[in-house]
């Protein structure tokens, strides 16, 4: 294993109201809150370096995929058994499935969180 210079922490994803993005991917991927106040969330799974954070940006505006004025920069990928009951279960958390399906062979379905980030449903 190659050493690194530095050691990963957490990946940050900009948002409005980081309590509602919390909470909305602690429930998608079942971990729970490890820390909050008014701009700044973290959620993790208590190991290392599975952790995301969620920080408040006033003027945030989410971005336009797969247009390129307010690209995504990022998305989150997660893996699912059941594609059907797992798009199910994440609509009714609250994101919305996007109208842009680039897979021909629905291994994977794009949706957006509550702030705009696009993520996958993927097959394994």
């Amino acid at each position: 294993m190659v050493k690194g210079i530095v050691e990963y922490h957490s990946t940050v994803l900009d948002c409005a109201n980081p309590r509602r993005l919390g909470e909305f991917y602690s429930r998608l991927l079942g971990w729970p809150v490890e820390s909050a106040d008014d701009g700044w969330v973290v959620i993790s799974d208590g190991g290392s370096p599975k952790r995301l954070a969620f920080q408040k940006i006033e003027d945030y505006r989410p971005p336009i995929w797969p247009r390129s004025e307010r690209p995504q920069q990022l998305h989150i990928d997660v893996l699912v058994e059941d594609m059907d009951q797992a798009e199910k279960a994440v609509l009714e958390l609250g994101a919305t499935k996007h109208d842009h399906q680039p897979s021909e062979k629905d291994s994977f379905r794009v949706f957006l969180d509550p702030a705009g980030h696009p993520f996958c449903l993927c097959r394994p």
